[in-house]
């Protein structure tokens, strides 16, 4: 059955077909919010929200489009706000921290092979890039699949594609010299 077809079902009522759906993508909707978020807890969290928004508003996607790029959409603005409201939040911490620097004590986290450490290189870059990465390299979407979902213009997903490269290329010099090999 195509995802067209599973559409309408949904649409429909089917349960089935939109748990079918949902099945489909909720693995690269809920690392899109994890790249975004960092959190899996919150990354969850937004994964299940996309899904109920997109289920409520199914009747007016058009079921000839992909339905990838809509909710990765989705997602990504779920994360941004989540992202804002957090940021917020982590703002009134530091100022409590700055208040009395005494009851909080750092954490750090030690990687234990390439890909994590590949992973915490793509998270020092800001998250416009960190997208573009993610989408590209991870979800191995086509430059029209990226439009769709970032809702930019086919040469401004070319040129973010193209700096976040060199940025990842930057702080692999810089902080991370033994994934050199990895993003050559």
């Amino acid at each position: 059955m195509t995802e067209a077809q599973q559409i309408r079902l949904a649409r429909q009522g089917d349960q089935a077909a939109w748990e079918a759906l949902m099945h489909a993508h909720q693995e690269p909707v809920f690392r899109l919010a994890y790249l975004l978020l960092g959190d899996p807890d919150e990354a969850e969290d937004i994964a299940q929200e996309t899904f109920l928004r997109a289920y409520k508003a199914l009747k007016r996607f058009d079921s000839e489009r992909p339905l990838r790029p809509w909710l990765l959409r989705i997602a990504s603005n779920l994360a941004h706000n989540r992202h804002r409201s957090l940021g917020r939040y982590l703002a009134a911490l530091t100022r409590f921290a700055q208040q009395d620097p005494d009851r909080i004590k750092p954490t750090t986290i030690k990687p234990d092979d390439d890909s994590q450490v590949l992973w915490q290189a793509v998270r020092k870059m800001a998250k416009p890039f960190q997208e573009v990465i993610y989408l590209r390299y991870f979800l191995d979407m086509s430059e029209r699949e990226m439009v769709d979902t970032l809702e930019i213009s086919p040469g401004t997903v070319k040129s973010r594609l193209h700096r976040a490269l060199n940025k990842l290329r930057g702080i692999v010099e810089r902080d991370y010299p033994e994934l050199k090999e990895i993003v050559e």
